[in-house]
């Protein structure tokens, strides 16, 4: 089985270690069936390997079908010797990876530097939607640019997309963060794009996703005030002080400055449409942050199964042709 003790340790490792097809496809497949390869299809484990074309075939249903079936490699022409570094740079990169990085380090167009990104983030979307306890601190961001540098025509746009939003957020996106206190280094994040800043928005959120009692930390916004019934609400005062006492939502000002890095100085212009699949990126190296870059690779490898976007969807022409 593929483990981290198993895997590479250091990035120029994993290129050459994974260089090796029959060694990618092996690591790739101890990962998806640890005891042994089953049938897609009709879940037979009575398979047999084509070692020459690198695929299985079952004695059940007599198909046909390789390790990438069913991942987000599915339909991939590149082979696992480029998709493996690239998941390594995605999930160790602290700051992310641009397209045009990983186009020029794995020998890709942009283009598809592109798709790949979007495909790995895909298996790095949160693994559990247990509701959080103990002291959770929540906030509220804006991501995008002013709407001075902005064209008429999407300020327009802007306009009727967020209705709610006041002339200093025109053209941006709200987001709102939840985080889990569990001491230095363990506390874990969640993040939610927000249609607008109401009340109504606000107490759903923290209602689905927070256990009835729980501590929670907010600022000042009014949004938050229905609170008190149900939770032991803590308001700190970010026009008087950042900080009183546990009193403070520094845990998320810190996450979003991370990711704001990230977006400016990496992705630099990001669009609404995709905005929740770097949120998700960025989301994972935080809470998997106590893991070396092996163990942060592996883990993230173990969620290919069962996820798949196409590029249709990524360019919105599958939104657009319903």
């Amino acid at each position: 089985m593929a483990t981290t003790s198993s895997a590479p340790k250091t990035l120029i490792e994993a290129v050459t270690y994974f260089a090796d097809k029959h060694i990618a496809h092996a690591f790739v497949a101890a990962l998806r069936w640890p005891n042994g390869p089953v049938c897609p299809r009709c879940a037979s484990g009575a398979v047999s390997f084509l070692s020459t074309r690198q695929v299985y075939k079952c004695r059940g249903c007599k198909k046909q079908f390789s390790v990438k079936v069913g991942t987000i490699f599915e339909d991939s022409p590149l082979s696992l010797s480029k998709w493996l570094p690239a998941m390594w740079m995605i999930a160790n990169c602290k700051n992310g990876i641009s397209s045009y990085e990983l186009s020029r380090a794995i020998g890709v167009t942009q283009k598809t530097a592109w798709f790949m990104l979007h495909r790995l983030r895909l298996a790095m979307q949160a693994k559990t939607f247990t509701k959080m306890g103990g002291t959770v601190e929540v906030d509220e961001t804006f991501i995008g640019g002013r709407a001075r540098f902005m064209h008429k025509s999407k300020i327009k746009k802007a306009k009727e997309m967020y209705p709610h939003f006041g002339p200093s957020a025109l053209g941006k996106v709200a987001v709102m963060g939840l985080l889990e206190r569990h001491g230095k280094g363990k506390s874990r994040v969640r993040t939610l794009m927000l249609n607008s800043r109401d009340t109504q928005e606000l107490m759903g959120h923290v209602v689905d996703h927070v256990e009835r009692g729980a501590t929670v930390n907010t600022d000042e916004h009014k949004g938050y005030g229905g609170l008190i019934s149900s939770y032991e609400h803590k308001v700190i005062n970010h026009a008087e002080k950042y900080v009183d006492g546990q009193i403070h939502t520094n845990g998320c000002e810190n996450f979003w400055s991370l990711l704001k890095r990230a977006i400016k100085g990496t992705y630099v212009s990001v669009e609404p449409f995709h905005l929740f699949r770097y949120l998700d990126e960025q989301a994972f190296r935080f809470n998997e942050r106590t893991m070396d870059d092996a163990g942060r690779f592996v883990y993230a490898l173990a969620s290919i199964v069962g996820r798949r976007v196409m590029y249709k969807e990524l360019t919105g022409h599958a939104v657009a042709a319903i």
